[in-house]
């Protein structure tokens, strides 16, 4: 399974070594832990298929290793497969650099959906399915109005994002 850490090593703040991280993950009992970055992305083997319990092993150990609640969105080898597969903005003419993906808690209230504004920084776009924003950043996301404080207050649901680039990598690994 994959695990996306939330807010972990980005911009000098919440520094947590990847080599602690797994260090942490391989005490609390899991296997074959990898690591991708030092942005907080993981591939794992639990012992288990659950991916409720594979997150709370993950947060207890996480913390309890480096004082801090760090938040882990889960996903499954074939969740993974499906959002690379699925991508609803993936056009073989874009630069993968400019696609984004959030990984959410929780799949948002259809309300909650309704309210997010298609509008808000033009010319980028989004798209939400299940658990995932879908984001295309077409100049950069540096000064795009959709970032991730952007749909976590719109849509209550806590998430990390991740770049196109970091999402198929990991996606890779689980296959390896």
């Amino acid at each position: 399974m994959a695990a996306f850490l939330r807010g972990i090593n980005v911009g000098g703040r919440s520094l947590l070594a990847m080599a602690e991280l797994k260090s942490a993950l391989t005490d609390a009992g899991l296997d074959d832990v990898r690591t991708y970055l030092q942005s907080g992305n993981v591939v794992v083997t639990p012992e288990s298929d659950d991916p409720g319990r594979l997150r709370a092993i993950m947060e207890q150990a996480i913390e309890a290793r480096a004082e801090r609640r760090i938040r882990v969105m889960i996903r499954t080898r074939y969740e993974l497969e499906q959002i690379v597969a699925h991508n609803p903005l993936w056009d073989p003419g874009l630069k993968p650099a400019s696609l984004h993906t959030v990984f959410l808690e929780a799949i948002p209230d259809p309300s909650r959906v309704a309210e997010l504004d298609p509008d808000r920084s033009p010319p980028d776009q989004f798209a939400v399915s299940g658990r995932e924003v879908y984001l295309h950043y077409p100049k950069g996301s540096g000064r795009s109005k959709l970032g991730l404080d952007y749909f976590e207050k719109v849509l209550g649901v806590v998430g990390t994002a991740r770049n196109w680039n970091t999402v198929t990598k990991v996606s890779q690994m689980l296959g390896e």
